[in-house]
């Protein structure tokens, strides 16, 4: 009996001065933490200071606190960017949880911080609503390959035709990143001035990035994960690098006025005729309405898609169906409005013009009355000779300087080049073609 009180009380002493060593082990860590931690050992995690890894310290960083901006700083995914508004306080939390968890669970994604920044960044943080805008026009895409001149075609169309100022978000790989902004840096002084752009490096989920990068088009996918990216923007439109605006995005934009309270995203129908429609046709998946939608002119309600199951969706969808999907992303936004029509709203064709409205004749209706909107160069029609219509109104664009041409000018020479393939269906159409620029031109003479 005596020994077993004995080994108890052995036990208890132990067990005691554990504990006690524990906790005095974890208040020595926070001191040093407390006294060691500053600036130059801090990374910004979800708009909040965390303590750097080692490999990140203070060697690698200059702060410059008066003006809260932060140069040549490596970020959370070990990219480097210019310019980001901090704040220099604020709780630490897990750097590693910044990126997506499991299915089923709440996603979560860094909020990326650009890698090549100019214009006023605080316009980033005065939201837009989907009745009024108020700030500048954001407006995304995502380029891989050889996509660079694509993407300046199409960013310089936007300048051409919009009074509003603009803010693009551009997504690229590495490679591209500092050729973008070289282009950028091209434009007149007024226009870099008036306008203002973010370049960002591409962001998957963890453990299947290659997947998601490879999927169709390459990176086209990125567009799905838009909304946790880009946590501080309220709304955008997000365009694919073959789309062409013959039109002021002011008036895409008031699209955005016209949700009701469930709808998330604008997008225009995939097909206006059943009898070549793929979807109704091909498809081995489920799709939204009769002939499915069109991902390449997304208006996107960011602040109400962060709030709905889009993300978690995204990756139960491409579980579920990826050995039946044909055109990727795209695919998983149809299928995903066919689980939630009441969340798309649906344009008409003429903002979303392809080959296929043309090709065989006029299938748009709405477009011969309006003129086209926005012209979509899907199936690699800038660079080949499949629909020459298409490509010339392309080359006409590439060409036209920026601040220095005539609105006019520009008219007569899209009139020139696209009369010449008359021979084909689409040139027949080509009054479609010039008919919104035209209107543009008589309300003003210089670009």
């Amino acid at each position: 009996m005596l020994f077993q009180f004995g080994l108890t009380v052995i036990i208890f002493i132990g067990v005691f001065l554990y504990y006690s060593i524990k906790l005095n082990d974890i208040g020595d860590v926070d001191n040093v933490t407390a006294s060691k931690t500053n600036f130059k050992d801090i990374v910004l995690v979800k708009d909040t200071l965390v303590e750097a890894p080692d490999k990140l310290k203070a060697e690698n960083f200059e702060s410059k606190v008066d003006n809260r901006e932060f140069k040549n700083k490596t970020s959370p995914i070990g990219e480097k960017y210019v310019k980001s508004d901090v704040e220099v306080t604020g709780p630490k939390i897990n750097p590693n949880k910044n990126n997506f968890s499991d299915i089923g669970k709440k996603l979560e994604v860094q909020n990326l911080q650009p890698m090549k920044d100019h214009g006023d960044t605080n316009m980033r943080k005065k939201d837009v609503t989907q009745v009024q805008k108020k700030y500048p026009i954001h407006l995304a895409v995502v380029a891989c390959g050889e996509r660079l001149d694509d993407t300046m075609v199409l960013l310089k169309s936007a300048l051409l035709f919009t009074s509003s100022p603009l803010m693009f978000h551009i997504f690229a790989e590495n490679s591209l990143l500092s050729k973008f902004e070289e282009q950028i840096n091209l434009w007149p002084e007024t226009t870099r001035k008036k306008n203002g752009y973010h370049i960002y490096n591409l962001s998957f989920p963890n453990g299947d990035q290659k997947e998601w990068q490879s999927l169709f088009k390459p990176c086209a996918s990125q567009r799905l994960f838009l909304p946790t990216l880009l946590s501080d923007v309220d709304a955008l439109i997000y365009v694919d690098t073959d789309v062409l605006f013959l039109r002021s995005l002011d008036d895409l934009w008031h699209f955005f006025g016209k949700f009701n309270s469930t709808q998330l995203v604008a997008l225009s129908p995939e097909s206006e005729d059943s009898a070549t429609g793929w979807y109704n046709r091909f498809s081995r998946h489920p799709f939204y309405g009769e002939l499915g939608v069109n991902s390449g002119v997304m208006l996107m309600n960011l602040t109400r898609l962060r709030t709905s199951d889009w993300m978690e969706s995204m990756l139960k969808f491409y579980k579920d169906f990826k050995l039946k999907i044909t055109w990727g992303d795209q695919d998983l936004i149809n299928i995903y409005f066919y689980y939630n029509p009441d969340q798309l709203y649906v344009y008409s064709c003429e903002w979303n013009f392809r080959p296929d409205h043309c090709m065989y004749g006029s299938v748009c209706k709405e477009a011969e009355v309006e003129g086209i909107s926005v012209l979509h160069g899907s199936r690699g029609v800038w660079h080949s000779e499949k629909e020459p219509a298409f490509k010339a109104f392309h080359f006409v664009i590439k060409e036209f300087a920026i601040g220095y041409g005539d609105m006019k000018d520009l008219v007569k020479k899209l009139e020139r080049e696209i009369t010449k393939t008359k021979y084909t269906q689409c040139g027949k159409l080509s009054k479609l073609f010039t008919k919104q620029i035209e209107r543009i031109a008589n309300t003003t003479n210089n670009l």
